[in-house]
């Protein structure tokens, strides 16, 4: 029997069809450069913009919407017409100051779409997409108007529609702290694990049952990795991503100030960059460099004092318990009014001179380049958890840490003492100070500080990640670069490629590092993800290389342990790339494994090329260097809890040389959590044509260093 439809009206049907669909009119379209990623940009029917992002035919982000709410002037959120389209290409190949390559290639293809409200008395702003060979950045741009001056961002509604429900590692969304283990699960199952996910911290503020952070890395059932991020993040708030776990939309959520506002914004300006980084091999990601990419080139014209890093410090010890940052245990300290001198000292203060002495020796002796010491200011004793404005100055030592016998001892062993700055969290008194602080670095031969944040931030209700702290950060880094000096910064809003911009930015902690280890401990595949997530923006002060993986060895009353084995920590100086990298642990650690210790002193901390062998977010990576102009590499590889036989095709290798390959490898019988320590170094010639079957232990990894044969010798 034939069926007979009913048969509307043409222009109901088309009434229909709009509302249905939400036909978007005004579509603007640009590719990468290599084809494989599209993006549309469109007005809705009511001009709310919108955008979608294909990559070889697959849905990576659906259409989202675009727009900005705010509080005194009307919303940028929808009524709008498209005015102006302008599209545009750019290639070109630029040098890091330091890095992981020694080129970094930039090229993309722009759309930058002008919208005007013209109901709103005729104003306008810009949209502005680059879409790469890896990824798509865009971010919003407010022009000088006439009917655009001053305006406070209420919250900030970029969409980020999802085309199922990925597979996710998470922390929880908080607007101070990223100290959390990563959980792996389903978007869907976010709500239901964020409970436990939130674990305490010294300052918190978790803002939601589905909130996340950025970089937030996925993966798709049908194999498309995907991370999103923020780039070129600059006197605007720190974003987070909230959950519709329904229809799998994650949308922008600014961190508020203490009033609670988003954003206090003056025209011309613009938002930082919003990423989207895609592929369907996982190496893609780890190669990635579309988040330096948006960001301006280096501000300075004369780098030759920006330098990387190789340390060690009067650290780890104090993180154990085995010693204390403070001179005494008197806990009632008034800064420039308690005399230190008539206190007794507590037999337990890490940065005196004699101990300092020790460690600038191993230094000099093992060829490091500088001694990080905490703890040789006054004002350690009363401090933590108070919210008092006026703890440290900066320049005032405790009265056994003699500062100028021990520049001149570290200058005549051609070493430097990284200065440390613990802030209490009291931003004002730490800005009343900065110029005093760096011209005390200067005069006594400190050329980078170690700063920190620790502790809920003062003025009271401001966040670590909000615009306030945002401005603060900045104006420290550049405040430094006026004096010469390199900034690692602790506790600090998580990296957006701002090291492009101000390489003096050596380092940044943002997420929990080694010194979790030892309190309580990390999960074992946490080294794992951090590649894939936390340095998407930029280098980590990770501070690997502990071999004393029971920390009760140094403390007995400290049971933490570290879980990784002894070889997976020599790796980490491979896979955790950093211009700065700490040897973790004390030298009388050392001095026991000489043999294992050698690698991390051969180990560069710059390079020509790198290499992801392999690659899986969560489970293992394998990663090749080449050594900064010269012909050596190295390569570091880790795993998960899983043993697993990871296999090294050496066809990165110059053809036609041989080479002498140092394996440092988990022993036979070696695990994370029995027997750590257990370890094998083996030597061997290899080519390019050659290939390697090497096992990792559960929690284990291995690391290689690779030169030309006749090199060691050269060098005896």
């Amino acid at each position: 029997m034939k069926r007979h439809q009913l048969a509307l009206p043409k222009f109901l049907l088309v009434a229909a069809l709009l509302l249905a669909w939400n036909i978007v009119v005004q579509a603007q379209q640009i590719t990468s450069p290599n084809k494989n990623l599209v993006l549309n940009f469109a007005l809705s029917s009511d001009g709310t913009p919108t955008y979608k992002l294909n990559y070889k035919n697959r849905e990576v982000i659906r259409t989202s919407k675009l727009g900005i709410e705010t509080k005194d002037v009307a919303s940028f959120m929808n009524g709008f017409e498209i005015v102006k389209s302008e599209t545009n290409t750019f290639n070109e190949n630029w040098a890091p100051v330091w890095g992981e390559e020694k080129t970094i290639k930039n090229n993309y293809n722009e759309l930058l779409v002008t919208i005007a409200q013209k109901a709103v008395e005729g104003r306008y702003i810009r949209i502005r997409f680059r879409v790469f060979d890896d990824g798509l950045g865009f971010r919003y741009e407010f022009p000088s108007q006439k009917n655009l001056n001053y305006f406070i961002i209420k919250e900030e509604r970029t969409q980020f529609a999802l085309a199922g429900d990925h597979k996710a590692w998470w922390l929880p969304g908080d607007y101070d702290t990223q100290e959390y283990h990563t959980t792996t699960s389903y978007l869907s199952e976010v709500r239901g694990k964020m409970k436990a996910a939130v674990t305490p911290n010294v300052s918190q503020f978790p803002f939601s049952p589905t909130g996340v952070q950025t970089p937030l890395m996925m993966k798709s059932r049908d194999g498309l990795y995907i991370n999103l991020h923020e780039a070129a993040l600059i006197e605007y708030s720190c974003m987070h991503l909230e959950l519709d776990d329904k229809n799998y939309i994650l949308e922008s959520r600014l961190t508020p100030d203490a009033k609670g506002d988003k954003g206090m914004m003056q025209a011309p300006t613009q938002s930082p960059w919003r990423t989207v980084i895609v592929s369907d091999k996982a190496a893609d990601i780890l190669t990635s460099r579309l988040v330096y990419n948006l960001n301006e080139p280096t501000k300075f014209k004369d780098v030759s004092w920006i330098k990387p890093v190789k340390y060690i410090g009067v650290w780890w010890e104090m993180i154990t318990g085995k010693s204390t940052w403070s001179y005494t245990n008197t806990d009632n300290i008034q800064l420039g009014k308690t005399d230190y001198k008539k206190l007794p000292p507590n037999g337990t203060h890490a940065a005196n001179t004699a101990h300092v002495k020790e460690y600038i020796d191993f230094a000099a002796e093992h060829g490091f380049d500088a001694v990080l010491v905490e703890g040789w200011n006054e004002g350690w004793e009363d401090w933590f958890g108070k919210e008092k404005d006026y703890v440290f100055d900066f320049v005032t030592p405790y009265p056994d840490f003699d500062v100028v016998g021990l520049q001149k001892y570290a200058a005549s062993k051609g070493v430097k003492i990284i200065m440390h700055h613990e802030t209490s969290g009291s931003v004002r008194n730490y800005e009343r100070h900065l110029d005093t602080a760096y011209k005390f670095m200067v005069k006594h031969g400190y050329n980078a500080v170690k700063s920190g944040y620790v502790g809920a931030i003062l003025p009271r209700g401001e966040h670590h990640y909000g615009q306030y702290m945002v401005n603060h950060y900045l104006y420290a880094i550049e405040k430094a670069a006026d004096y010469k000096i390199m900034v690692n910064a602790h506790e600090a809003i998580r990296p957006t490629g701002l090291a492009r911009t101000y390489p003096n930015l050596i380092g940044n902690e943002a997420a929990r590092g080694t010194e979790y280890e030892a309190f309580g401990g990390n999960t074992v595949d946490h080294t794992t993800i951090l590649p894939f997530t936390r340095l998407i923006g930029g280098p980590m002060d990770y501070t690997p290389g502990i071999f004393q993986t029971r920390v009760s060895a140094y403390n007995p009353s400290n049971n933490s342990f570290i879980h990784s084995t002894l070889a997976h920590q020599l790796a980490l100086y491979v896979t955790m790339y950093s211009p700065l990298q700490m040897a973790a642990d004390l030298p009388e650690t050392y001095k026991k494994h000489l043999d294992a210790f050698q690698f991390i002193k051969d180990v560069a901390v710059d390079w020509d090329e790198t290499k992801i062998l392999e690659a899986e977010p969560g489970d293992f990576i394998t990663i090749a260097r080449k050594a900064k102009g010269k012909n050596e590499w190295y390569i570091g590889g880790i795993t998960d809890e899983n043993v697993r036989t990871s296999i090294v095709n050496f066809d990165f290798l110059p053809a036609g040389q041989k080479f002498e390959a140092i394996i440092y490898a988990d022993g036979k019988d070696a695990s994370y959590d029995k027997n750590p320590q257990s370890y094998t170094i083996k030597k061997m010639i290899v080519t390019s044509k050659s290939k390697l079957s090497q096992v990792m232990a559960s929690g284990g990894g291995y690391a290689i260093s690779i030169k030309p044969v006749g090199e060691s010798d050269k060098k005896k």
